[in-house]
């Protein structure tokens, strides 16, 4: 059983310049990479490969200029290759936009360490051991299990941390839920409570709590204050050390807050879909929402962005596979909202403007979110994910 483990890691300052030095290269060669696609394809209209290019890096581009390449993990900048070439072909197969190059201040590049040997990625309880860099200290200690085997793994470096992600075999283990109920689930998604379930469970939207209205205050007086530095910065023309080191500060001040953002939305996702989980059912049936589409509402794109749906829908499908419950997902046209859930009644028109459902044929009133995940539950066609 493969299984990936998430921590941050404490290096050393020369062990920090060693991470710098090869997530900046991979990054580099990635934008190379994107580069000699697009010179190719205009010159001769073919497509450039990963392994053509990587032949051209190695037998010629390093050897003329660039030769500090070679300083880094060749496995780390093989893999930032791969990497540009499957972006490609995603965007061949319409599954993604055009690639777009690297920039440093975004933290999106990782630095992939493969294990080669026996003596490469060691896991113990309180360090782990990276090819190339050496031996690092965990923060949380015993989080990766010590009889695991690790396969991979990649070192990141994002808002003033450093992180470890790996890949391990580990043996195994039962599942806690040992027998599941006969009752089924629905989930109704939404902006005003992010999830509305047919069992009468309502988790509350956590972009309405204190905690993030007082973060989201901060973020916006830290953007104003590094708006100003930079205003300044364009008519005095004084772009001296001093300067530029204060704008750095104020930029890892609001990377850090986006951090904290994200950090507690993604753990009330995993709070809410482990209690759907213990609630054990024997299927749990959602929609498949057009976020795309509700994104181009300049009204709502704010709020439907800060929902994590596309990660709420990951993390569910992962626990359900795990437990054995079986995940349904209704079609994207599915009337959830405008059937009636006692009698099957379909309405022809339903605003947003309205919570109740009021049904015409039978006189049923209930609220509209629950009578969607109602609608949900009992659903005929749908396609299983897990």
């Amino acid at each position: 059983m493969k299984k990936a483990f998430f921590v941050e890691i404490h290096p050393t300052p020369t062990q920090k310049q060693k991470i710098h030095q090869t997530i900046g290269t991979c990054r580099y060669v990635y934008n190379l990479y994107l580069q000699q696609v697009k010179q190719q394809y205009e010159q001769d209209g073919t497509f450039l490969s990963g392994f053509d290019f990587s032949k051209w890096l190695n037998n010629t581009h390093t050897k003329q200029t660039d030769c500090w390449i070679k300083e880094v993990s060749s496995k780390a900048v093989k893999q930032s290759i791969m990497n540009g070439e499957k972006a490609f072909k995603n965007f061949f197969k319409g599954l993604a936009k055009y690639p777009k190059f690297k920039k440093k201040k975004n933290q999106s590049v990782k630095a992939y360490f493969p294990k080669n040997n026996k003596t490469d990625w060691i896991a113990e309880r309180h360090r782990i051991k990276i090819p190339t860099i050496g031996w690092m200290r965990l923060k949380e200690y015993g989080y990766i299990p010590v009889d695991a085997v690790v396969k991979s793994g990649t070192v990141s470096f994002k808002a003033g941390r450093y992180y470890v992600s790996v890949l391990c075999e580990i043996p195994p283990k039962e599942t806690t839920l040992t027998s599941l109920s006969n009752k089924g689930l629905g989930i109704d998604l939404g902006l005003k409570d992010f999830a509305i379930c047919s069992n009468d469970f309502v988790a509350k939207n956590i972009n309405k709590t204190k905690e993030v209205k007082k973060l989201k205050k901060k973020l916006t007086r830290e953007q104003r204050s590094l708006s100003r530095k930079y205003e300044i910065l364009k008519k005095r023309g004084d772009n001296s050390a001093a300067k530029r080191a204060n704008i750095n500060k104020n930029i890892l001040h609001i990377q850090k807050i986006h951090q904290r953002l994200a950090n507690i939305r993604k753990e009330h996702v995993k709070s809410v879909v482990s209690t759907i989980v213990k609630a054990k059912p024997s299927f749990i049936t959602i929609e498949d929402l057009n976020v795309k589409g509700m994104m181009k509402n300049r009204h709502l794109a704010k709020a439907v962005a800060e929902q994590n749906f596309y990660y709420f829908t990951l993390w569910l499908l992962q626990k359900c596979k795990e437990y054995g419950i079986e995940l349904r997902q209704v079609n994207r046209f599915y009337p959830s909202s405008k059937l009636c859930s006692c009698c099957g009644h379909k309405k022809q028109r339903l605003s947003l403007a309205e919570r109740t459902y009021h049904c015409e044929n039978c006189g049923l009133v209930i609220d509209r979110d629950k009578n969607a995940a109602l609608n949900l539950e009992k659903a005929k066609e749908y396609k299983v994910l897990t």
